[in-house]
Parts: structure tokens; sequence; C-alpha cells
């Protein structure tokens, strides 16, 4: 071993990390290399100016164009000065011409600069000199330029006959070239339909050229045809009518008319075939919303990645249903192919005017701006909620979102998100909706108070209650139908009909007396200082002039008709007309009246107490009758106008309800809560980043995870199953495959502060998967 260690030789020096930092290193020899030098050669820099540089490159063409265009130019003007009848022969007047030597120089300059372009051009390009050679371009350029340079040399054949407008389709090739430039030039490109309808235009053209200008000449010899009878039956004789008054006489003409029939027949149908399928393709696409449209009307982006046509007739009918957004014009941007239902929907008169189908992805800007999104009054992205991958559907979702928010910053952002942890990534949305989140707050309400989600929903969706269920047999589904047209209004009290009497009175006062006067249902308010609405705000708000009044009603006030002096039948004991009204209240007398307080993020729905201490029970019942039949009674219990006399904190929705209620019995219970471990408190660990605080009650310590299990006993609690525990309140039984992040938002509402600890129901999740649930360990 030490053997080994011996043979094996130290570094050399300039390999040693010692001397690296040293700095011995750079005693030694090395090597400088220089990058880039090959584009410093004169080849590469005339590359660089006239092929890679944009801007000077279109310039080029741009000049090389138009001298093509100037040569057929003189050509024309040639034709125009020249007087066959000068010559006797019939060959000497297709072979030689009259050309004055004026005309005769500047074709001359404009061909052989032509001619030098090209050379220069082909030179630059990289490849194989033959191919460069053989090209159809540059065998046009020399037989329109070399027998022009042979006229330089040998004056006496400067008449000579030279096929000059074959320059035409040079200029054809030019004009593609300059266009494809200038798309570089400008970082814009047009469409591919564009670009087809330029070429088929500018084959049209130079089939036409060329037929007039061959025509014109061999006819020198024939009936000396001008140009303008060339081209009255070249016309004639391609739009297949053939008058026959216009013809050509000797056979190098007719041969000419038959040869370029013939190329018109292979030429043209490809040129139209390429066109018709890019207009089908672009039918598929949707095509683009005009910028002149966009500076002019209203209109939304649509970002989905899968359009179906149950989210899509859902869209249109809640975006439409608003009475400022029919003006509106949406504009759909999905990668997808549209399905037959769609497209038939689209064709449809009612939307086929107001939804523009646009094929194509939101990751793109060449896309968005199709679709004109920095010119959009919002952009809807939302996803698809039929994924089977969910976080994969949110992550689509957040790059979309992404790509709009870095091509259009001002652009109005509305976000649907599937999973609450992904709701933190697009936080700069202007509104973001959580599927999951809501959900599960949704089921929560419905615990506390049973169909409150049968009525949001029927709220925030749009309906004019005529529906099925009209003739059904069932009074609910009569009733559901009914009711389901309800809808939030809104209106300043000043000029309403419904609360315009109320001014000055309390909130409870007057959204008890609108319900029974109106049927109207009051509830909120917001005051003109404001942008916070108050959700039943309690008899401690008094009702001003310029306060905005939100209510439920089927119609808006301003679609409503109001009949004076119109009484109900009245109902008496035995079913007979005495002189109280039937009303609504005679079917909600076993509705519950302890308060109940929901919570759902910005949604509060406060059902307060309205009943007396009378000994017939918690129910909603109406008053003794007087002996007058018709009296009319103005409440069902004493509501106050005002506010006098009554402690503030009665009416503090945010105070501690539990030792409030249930008299002295409720003080001895809530006695008993203080000495339970429980806390009023924000949770410690939220589960998902980006949730907003909730304050709820909660345990002072962390309980174990072995706490938490029914079915197992643990060193802390004996019992196996819920009846060992004892439960007062009826328990909650969540059954879900894993304890998903979206719970915390169904427990939390349950445990929120306000409601009383005696009412707390005790939750069970029931899970497939034996998961840790964070948000339990916290929870009483």
């Amino acid at each position: 071993m030490v053997e080994l260690e011996k043979e094996v030789l130290p570094l050399p020096p300039r390999y040693r990390f010692r001397d690296l930092l040293l700095g011995d290193w750079q005693a030694d020899d090395r090597v400088q290399v220089e990058f880039y030098v090959n584009e410093n050669t004169f080849k590469e820099r005339l590359k660089l100016f006239f092929i890679k540089n944009q801007r000077s490159s279109l310039r080029v063409r741009l000049f090389n164009f138009f001298l093509k265009v100037l040569s057929c130019l003189l050509y024309i003007l040639r034709v125009l000065l020249d007087d066959p009848r000068a010559e006797t022969e019939e060959r000497s007047l297709i072979i030689w011409v009259n050309r004055p030597l004026p005309l005769w120089a500047l074709q001359v300059t404009s061909l052989i600069l032509s001619l030098w372009l090209s050379s220069f051009y082909d030179c630059l390009c990289d490849g194989n000199v033959w191919e460069q050679v053989l090209r159809i371009p540059f065998i046009l350029e020399m037989i329109s330029a070399v027998p022009f340079v042979i006229t330089v040399i040998l004056p006496s054949v400067r008449n000579l006959f030279i096929p000059v407008f074959l320059n035409c389709w040079l200029a054809k090739h030019a004009l593609e070239n300059m266009i494809n430039d200038l798309h570089r030039a400008i970082q814009r490109t047009h469409s591919a339909m564009f670009n087809q309808v330029l070429i088929l235009i500018s084959t049209l053209v130079c089939l036409m050229f060329t037929c007039i200008c061959g025509i014109q000449h061999l006819e020198r010899a024939g009936n000396n045809l001008t140009l303008f009878d060339s081209l009255y039956f070249c016309v004639v004789t391609f739009s297949t009518v053939g008058f026959g008054d216009v013809t050509p006489k000797i056979w190098p003409s007719q041969l000419l008319v038959v040869i370029m029939i013939c190329v018109a027949l292979i030429v043209l149908p490809i040129q139209f075939e390429q066109l018709a399928f890019l207009w089908m393709e672009r039918q598929k696409s949707g095509g683009n919303y005009s910028r002149y449209r966009a500076q002019t009307e209203k209109h939304v982006v649509l970002c989905v990645s899968c359009l179906k046509i149950d989210l899509l007739m859902d869209f249109l009918n809640e975006f439409f249903a608003h009475p400022r957004l029919q003006d509106y014009y949406v504009v759909i941007l999905c990668p997808a192919e549209m399905d037959v239902q769609v497209r038939r929907v689209l064709h449809i008169p009612l939307w086929a005017q107001r939804v523009i189908y646009l094929q194509g992805s939101a990751l793109k800007d060449q896309d968005l701006m199709r679709a004109k999104m920095d010119d959009a009054e919002g952009c809807f992205i939302l996803s698809n909620r039929f994924e089977v991958d969910r976080f994969a559907a949110d992550h689509q979702t957040i790059l979309r979102a992404w790509a709009v928010k870095d091509f259009a910053p001002n652009c109005p952002l509305y976000v649907q998100i599937l999973k609450p942890e992904n709701k933190f990534h697009v936080k700069f949305a202007d509104h973001v909706v959580c599927e999951e989140e809501f959900k599960y707050a949704m089921l929560a309400l419905n615990c506390v108070c049973p169909a409150t989600s049968t009525l949001i929903t029927l709220l925030i969706h749009s309906s004019r209650g005529q529906e099925c269920g009209a003739n059904s047999a069932d009074e609910w589904q009569r009733t559901y139908r009914r009711c389901s047209a309800n809808e939030v209004h809104h209106i300043r009290l000043e000029e309403s009909k419904f609360f315009g009497e109320y001014q000055g009175k309390s909130f409870t006062f007057a959204s008890f007396h609108a319900h029974k006067k109106y049927g109207v249902c009051l509830i909120g308010v917001r005051r003109l200082d404001t942008a916070n609405i108050l959700l039943n705000p309690g008899p401690c708000h008094i009702m001003g002039a310029s306060d905005t009044c939100f209510y439920i009603n089927i119609s808006k006030e301003e679609n409503s008709a109001f009949v004076r002096d119109h009484r109900e039948p009245m109902r008496g004991a035995g079913g007979e007309a005495r002189g109280v009204p039937q009303t609504i209240y005679h079917g909600l007398t076993r509705l519950p009246v302890h308060s109940i307080i929901a919570s759902m993020g910005t949604v509060a729905i406060d059902l307060q107490d309205s009943s007396d201490s009378s000994p017939e029970g918690n129910t909603l019942a109406l008053p003794a009758l007087a002996d007058s039949a018709e009296e009319r009674r103005h409440s069902i219990a004493p509501v106050l106008e005002l506010v006098d006399g009554v402690n503030g904190a009665t009416f503090d929705l945010l105070g501690d309800q539990s030792e409030d209620e249930g008299g002295e019995e409720g003080k001895e219970e809530g006695n008993s809560d203080q000495k339970l471990p429980w806390v009023k408190g924000y949770p410690l660990n939220s589960p998902y980043i980006g949730s907003s605080p909730a304050l709820c009650h909660l345990l002072q310590e962390k309980m174990p995870f072995c706490c938490l299990r029914l079915d197992k006993a643990c060193p802390h609690i004996p019992f196996e199953d819920a009846r060992s525990y004892g439960f007062k309140n009826k328990l909650i039984i969540v059954s879900a495959e894993s304890a998903g992040n979206g719970l915390y938002n169904f427990i939390v509402p349950l445990r929120a502060y306000y409601r009383p600890r005696k009412e707390l129901n005790p939750i069970v999740l029931l899970l497939e998967r034996n998961e840790h649930c964070v948000a339990g360990c916290f929870q009483p």
C-alpha cells in the first residue's frame, strides 16, 4: 500500500487549487478565442444587410419589385408608340418592332439592374449554383435582360422584339418575397387567407397580362389588334362567353390562346383549391374579431379548454339576462373544434349575431390578438368541470390566466378554479370563484338552515318561472316552479313604491311590512357613502332616502303593476272567508324561530326571532282575530318602527349569543361551557394558501389524531363508536373519498364563533382513505 502511494505523482502546479487561487496559472500560455469571426467577412456583411436585416431587405425587394413593374409599363408604352403599318412583311412584323432610342435606354437600364440584383441575391444565398441558375425566375430574367445586353453590343438589332411582358411573373415573385419581409419587419403576420388571395389575384393578373401582350404582338401580322381589343378578347374568352366578334387570325396567336387556356385550366384550379381549403379551415377556426368592431362595440372573451353545450347555454343565458349586457358580443376562444351541438346552437338567429367562435389557445399571443383581448370589457376563464384530474384542469386555467394578464393587464379577469389550494396562483384576478370551496360552504349552510343551497341557487340563476311543473299534481312542484323566478333586484328608496313609505323606519319594520303589503322580501341595503352591502342589518338601521334597497321578487319594481283596493279572500276558522288574508305565513307555521345565522364568505343570511314568548311554542302563528271581520292586522308580532330604549347589545350580530338565549337554563349551560377548554380565535394551521381567516370555536390544545378516530379506542378516549359519546345534538356525517382541503370550508361555518355552543352538531368524516385532517385537530 505504501509502494502504491509512492508511485502516485503530484499534480502539476497549474492544476492545483492553491495555485489557482494565488494566480500562478496566469503565466501559462493561453489561446484567445474570438467569436463571430465569419460574420466580419465582406460576404457575411452583405448577407446581413440584404437578407438578414428585415428593414433593409424589405427596401431592396421593394426596389426590385418597382423595377419589374417599370419594365412592364415601358413595354406598354412601346406598344402604344409602335406603328405596325410601317412594315410590309408579316415575319418582320413579329420579329422587329419600332423602339425609340430614349425608351430603349430606359428598358436597358431597368432590366440590367434587375438582372444584377437577381444574380447578386443568388450569389449571397447558400446552396448549389446550378439550382440557383436553373430556377424559373432566373431563366425569365435571362430571357428579358440578356437580349438587351446584346443590343448594347450590336446596335443593329436594337429593334429586335423581346418578351419583356414576362417580367410580370417576376414582379409576382418579388411581391411574395416583399410580403414575407414585411411580416418580419412589422412583427405581425396576416392570415394565410390573405396571402392565398393575394397569390390568386396576382396569378390571374399575370395570366391576363401575358395573354393580352402575346396576342397583341402576334396579331400585328394579322388583325392588328390594339391592347384594348386584346383585353376584350381575353376577358370574353376566359369568362367562357365567346361572342366571336374578335378572333385571332394567324396560327401563332391561335396557338398562344390554346396554350394560355391549358395553363389557366391547370394553374387556376390549384389556386382555387388551396383557397377553398383555407376558407374551410378559417370557418373552423372562426377567423378574427375585427379591430373596428372591437373599438366601436363592446365584447367579452370566454376562454375554455373544452366547450360543452350545457356550459355554453348556462353562460349565455346568465350573461345576457342582465339588461345592460344586451349590446355586448361574446367571443369564445377554445382550442377544440366546435362539435355538432354547439354549431347548431350558434346558428340560431338569437345567438348568431351575438356569439363569435374562434378556435385558438389563450396561451398564444396571436390568438389573443385575434380575439382583441386588449380591447375586451372582460375575460372569463372557466375550468373543465368534467375533467377527471381536477388539478390538471386548474393548471391549465392558471396558465391561461397568466397569459391573458400578461397580454392585456387592464382587462378585467374572472377566473373559475376547481380546487381551493390553487386560488393563490390567480389572486391577481379581479374575481375568483372556487367551485369546491363554494360547494362545501353550501353543504355547511344546508346543515345550519335546510334548503339554503336551493334558495341561493335559484336566486343566482335566471328563470321566468315558466319551466316544467305547471300542470303537476304535487303542490310543492307548482310552488317550486312559481318561486324559482325570484331574483335579487335593487332600487333607491326615494324612487321606490315598495319601500318609499318606510323612510325613517327601521329596517326590520320596512322588511316585514313590505313583504306583507307587496309580497317582496327586503334583504339588505347600501348607504350612499359606502360600497358595502348590509345584509339584514336589523332594527338598528334606519332607512334613508338615499339608501339602495336590495330585495327578492319575481320581477323588478319597474316591471310591476300595482292594483289598488285589491282584497284577497279571507279565511277564518273552518276554512270560511272571514277577515284574515291567506298569506304565505300560513304555510310556515312550523318553522323554528330561534336565531339562525349562516355565513359563507361575504354572504350572510340572518333570520331573526320574530315570535313572542307565548306558551304555544316556537311557531310563526297569526295572532287572535278581533271581533270585526274586516279588521286587518299590521303584523304577526310587534315590529318596532324605531329602536327606542333597546339595548344595542341585543342586536349585536357579532357578539356571542350562547349566553343570551334560553333564560336561566341557558346561563347555566353557558357557565358550564366556560369550563370546557374552548376559545374563540382563528385556526392556527390553514389547509391551503390564500384562505381568509375565519373566527370560530377552537380547542385550546391540539387534539391528538388518535382521538379523532371513532373506530378505534385510544389511551385518551376509550370510546369506539359515536353512540358511546352520548352526543345531545344530531350528527352531521360527511362521506368523501379523502380529507381534501375543501373540507375546511365545510367545517369552519359549522364552528363559526356566532353559533351558540349548545347548538353545535358533531361532525363525522366517513373517508375511504385514512388521511390526517389538519382542520379537525383544533375544532371542538
